[in-house]
């Protein structure tokens, strides 16, 4: 599949998601860059791919958009079926994608860049309580999302079986954005264990921030 366009910056937690479903379909796409601290994302060519003037955006072939990480990686999965990135039963689709917005709902809406500046802005929070902030936010369903894959049956190599699903691609963008707030990850050696066997694959690594065309 050719002619794809990934609307998107380099340190974006949700950009990082969609690389990661790109090159694990081995689906080519095209790299467009919106630098979010400078406000790029609000500019007019932005805006006319999406309203909310938020990464990433994947620009179809034919000119169509998608928005929303999650929509996104279903959308791939669907037409461009393998590997797949959701089980085939009903019960492991349930289960991955209840892992994967423990995440993707949970986690990431209350420490997006978009909060974390309106704590500095609005309410005078410095470097220090952001990261306090940050870190409480993870580490509240970080300890529920560790016990369940620590005790859960059908996790694996992976969240779900031997094989990487959406859950693994939120878990570890979000193990990524961790570093940055300098989240202590020991308490969380299946998360953790699960990360770095992630970032061994190719589809992973190369999604990785600081090997973008825009990484600062």
């Amino acid at each position: 599949m050719h002619g794809f366009t990934l609307h998107n910056y380099f340190r974006s937690s949700t950009s990082f998601r969609v690389r990661v479903a790109l090159n694990f379909k081995g689906i080519e796409y095209a790299y467009q860059s919106y630098h979010l601290r400078k406000g790029e994302q609000r500019s007019s060519a932005m805006l006319d791919l999406s309203p909310q003037g938020l990464v990433p955006v994947l620009e179809l072939p034919d000119g169509r958009t998608l928005t929303q990480s999650m929509a996104i990686i279903e959308w791939i999965d669907e037409t461009c079926p393998g590997p797949p990135l959701l089980p085939s039963d009903v019960y492991g689709r349930a289960r991955v994608r209840s892992l994967a917005q423990m995440v993707a709902c949970e986690i990431h809406p209350i420490n997006n860049l978009r909060v974390l500046k309106e704590l500095e802005t609005s309410f005078g929070a410095d470097s220090a309580t952001v990261a306090t902030w940050f870190r409480k936010w993870v580490d509240t369903t970080f300890v529920p999302l560790e016990k369940r894959l620590e005790a859960e049956e059908l996790t694996g190599l992976f969240c779900h079986g031997d094989t990487p699903t959406m859950a693994d691609i939120c878990l570890s963008a979000q193990v990524i954005n961790n570093k940055r707030f300098s989240v202590d990850m020991t308490q969380y050696p299946t998360i953790a264990r699960i990360h770095e066997r992630c970032m061994d694959l190719e589809a992973f690594n190369n999604a990785k921030p600081e090997l973008q065309p825009d990484a600062e």
